[in-house]
């Protein structure tokens, strides 16, 4: 029947819905547009979201409440930039922050020349930045990251325990990551994803991961599923897709399924019965 309708099925609990979503729009986007040196800039360092990117933040944040996707997520998963912080509080974060409120901010007023109002923590999933879901390294001083001492009081909320180092070990200014390496570090990311007990998951990270990481799928799909799951994410581009484990990595056990039977009970199928017995079925 699977060959016939092109349909399959398979076991809920082996299975995660990843909501990704690229950053919105970024100083460097605006200023690299027509040069690209501009993205080695000291002034782009660790670039910030424009006035626009936090219109589109905005508009994301509008949808994902209106679809109902903002209250099923489980945990947003962001990397350790600016751009992306900024990005993740701002479409996945409580209203604005209020003081007297007794939970920490996902973001202080006005974090990274945002010139924005804080952000709540207020009935929001977990937010943990990730390493291995950067931009590209390398060169570019828009994607080196600052030190993670400087981040914490901009984004108290957002947990950064899963990063090792408090300055930036991973990025260097003469060696660009090669496309392999990042689609590597793209599926290292993703069998990460498989030891968290989160079903729904919001990960906000990068063109160039998103690119590089999605590539490694889809080649055993139809031309068309294949270019819905690779093809360039926009600013603030939300994207949902199902990750199916075939590889035995994820260890979560179905929340939904029931062994049946309880009390026990005989419960031999009829059809059966008549295979094992034929001749006494055939008498009756």
């Amino acid at each position: 029947m699977a060959g016939s309708t092109g349909s399959t099925l398979y076991p809920s609990h082996r299975c995660k819905t990843l909501h990704l979503v690229r950053h919105a729009q970024g100083i460097h986007n605006v200023k690299g547009e027509n040069d690209h040196k501009e993205y080695s800039s000291p002034e782009l360092f660790d670039a910030h979201l424009s006035p626009l990117g936090w219109e589109q933040v905005s508009n994301l944040r509008k949808h994902v409440h209106k679809c109902g996707l903002a209250k099923k997520i489980d945990l947003v998963v962001t990397s350790p930039l600016l751009r992306t912080m900024q990005t993740a509080v701002g479409v996945f974060g409580g209203e604005s922050y209020t003081d007297g409120i007794n939970v920490p901010p996902l973001m202080v007023e006005n974090a990274g020349n945002s010139n924005h109002l804080a952000i709540s923590s207020l009935n929001c999933p977990r937010f943990v930045a990730v390493e291995k879901c950067r931009e590209r390294l390398g060169f570019n001083l828009c994607d080196k990251r600052r030190s993670i001492s400087d981040y914490r009081p901009l984004f108290p909320a957002i947990d950064f325990s899963l990063i090792r180092s408090d300055v930036d070990v991973l990025w260097k200014a003469d060696v660009r990551e090669k496309d392999e390496d990042l689609a590597s570090r793209g599926m290292s990311f993703i069998n990460w994803l498989w030891t968290r007990e989160e079903k729904e998951i919001a990960i906000v990270t990068h063109s160039a991961f998103l690119s590089h990481t999605l590539s490694n799928f889809g080649k055993d799909c139809h031309p068309t599923i294949e270019a819905e799951i690779c093809k360039s994410f926009a600013n603030c581009e939300l994207r949902s897709m199902v990750l199916v484990d075939r590889s035995m990595l994820g260890l979560d056990s179905s929340n939904y399924n029931y062994p049946g039977k309880i009390p026990q009970g005989l419960d031999l199928p009829s059809d059966v019965a008549q295979e094992k017995q034929p001749e006494k079925s055939h008498a009756n």
